[in-house]
């Protein structure tokens, strides 16, 4: 009985230890683990308010905001990633982070040809970033689409259209393709063609014209002032091209009512001076001298019935 009375004993003690050394490891995982949350929380706070900090203390330096995004973005992933891999060695998984970094170069090929048009876009967004070409706010013309640009980001670049599109240009898109930006130096040029009657006064309506554009509110004063001068000789008016310089910055007047307003004053005061502006005359000659033959229209007589009337008439008496 004694025998037995110990083994029983031992069975038990060892159960305890077994358990009790569970336990402590359980402990210490779960002690790992919240540590480890903690400091995932912390490397997350702090990368925001270092992209913040960046963003504050660049963007009274740079001008460029796209660049300032890019900077911010870039150095607030570089301490998430430094945060994730410190965190796996403090999980004890010093061997997976050994193994991740031993075979990131055949990662880094697999990954490169699966995803060879996102990492393209990656890297078109940091030449980007670096060369801007344009800026937020810009006017751009990117392979047909035209709009304002809204943001850059690492894989494309929101550009909203003038009609109330949000367009997403992925980056290698624009440094494959022709991008004209309209508003890099703040002045666009405009121009409208006004066709004059022969036979008028040319150089008092060239005047009268000059002088009307430069009354029109949003056109530049010399020396990016409006010009006026002939262009083309028709058959039917003598061509005269308007050209003035508007200032895209100015946010009081569009550019598309500078534009109309300008148009509306230069027709409207050569109209109240007696210009006439003819359209376009087609001239018809007869070189063998026969006369033309004129088809004319014979009206119906008010009280002759039509013969569909005579045949419906002629139906109801049946």
């Amino acid at each position: 009985m004694e025998e037995d009375d110990m083994d029983l004993e031992n069975s038990l003690e060892r159960l305890r230890e077994i358990f009790i050394g569970d336990l402590e490891d359980l402990q210490r995982l779960a002690i790992t683990i919240a540590l480890s949350v903690v400091l995932l929380v912390i490397f997350i706070f702090v990368s925001k308010w270092i992209k913040k900090l960046i963003t504050k203390k660049l963007g009274k330096r740079l001008e460029d905001t796209l660049l300032v995004n890019f900077i911010s973005v870039s150095v607030r992933t570089l301490i998430l990633l430094f945060g994730i891999i410190l965190i796996m060695r403090f999980l004890g998984l010093t061997a997976a982070v050994g193994g991740l970094m031993a075979g990131a170069g055949i990662t880094a090929f697999v990954i490169g040809f699966a995803l060879k048009d996102i990492g393209e876009n990656f890297l078109s967004g940091i030449l980007l970033a670096f060369k801007r070409p344009f800026k937020v706010g810009d006017i751009v013309d990117i392979n047909g689409h035209r709009g304002k640009v809204v943001t850059l980001n690492l894989r494309d670049t929101q550009i909203k259209s003038f009609e109330g599109k949000d367009i997403f240009m992925p980056n290698a898109n624009i440094i494959k393709n022709p991008l004209i930006n309209f508003t890099i130096d703040g002045f666009l040029n405009y121009n409208f063609v006004v066709g004059l009657d022969y036979g008028t006064d040319y150089a008092a309506a060239l005047k009268l014209m000059k002088g009307s554009i430069q009354k029109v509110q949003g056109v530049l004063k010399p020396p990016k002032g409006p010009t006026v001068f002939i262009t083309e000789l028709t058959a039917s008016t003598l061509n005269v091209k308007v050209t003035f310089w508007v200032n895209t910055y100015n946010r009081k007047f569009s550019d598309d009512q500078v534009r109309s307003n300008a148009i509306l004053t230069v027709l409207t005061d050569l109209e109240k001076a007696g210009y006439n502006l003819p359209g376009d005359i087609i001239e018809l000659k007869n070189h063998q001298g026969l006369p033309i033959k004129q088809e004319k229209e014979v009206p119906d007589k008010p009280n002759e019935p039509k013969e569909e009337d005579s045949k419906n008439q002629k139906g109801l008496r049946e």
